[in-house]
C-alpha cells in the first residue's frame, strides 16, 4: 500500500516507531488517560496535569473497543484490556472521590 524506500534515514525513523500492535494501542490511549487523570506527567511539556472529562472519555472509549472486540482478541490482549480498563477505571472513581470532599 505505502511505497518504502531503503535510505538510511527512514531505517533510524522506523526503529523509533512503536509496532503496530493492538496491545500498542490500548497502551497509547491508557497512557493518555493516565496523564490526564494527573497521575504521570504529560510526555512533551513534562508537566501534570487534570482533565478528568478527557479521562473519562477514553475509559468510555476503551470500553466500547472492549465490548466491539469481544470474542476477536487473543487472550494475551484481552486480558491486557481487561486489566487496564480496570485500572482506569479504578483510579478515575478515586481521584474522582477525591475532588467532590
Amino acid at each position: 500500500m505505502f511505497e518504502k524506500k531503503n535510505t538510511e534515514k527512514q531505517s533510524t525513523e522506523h526503529q523509533q516507531v512503536p509496532e503496530v500492535s493492538f496491545s500498542n494501542l490500548v497502551l497509547m490511549l491508557a497512557t493518555g488517560t493516565y496523564t490526564n487523570l494527573g497521575l504521570v506527567p504529560d510526555p512533551l511539556t513534562k508537566k501534570t496535569k487534570k482533565d478528568l472529562a478527557i479521562a473519562k472519555n477514553t475509559i468510555d472509549l476503551l470500553d466500547i473497543l472492549k465490548k466491539k472486540t469481544t470474542g476477536n482478541l487473543e487472550k494475551e490482549e484481552e486480558g491486557f484490556l481487561l486489566n487496564i480498563l480496570s485500572d482506569l477505571k479504578m483510579k478515575y472513581v478515586e481521584i474522582k472521590k477525591k475532588e467532590v470532599k
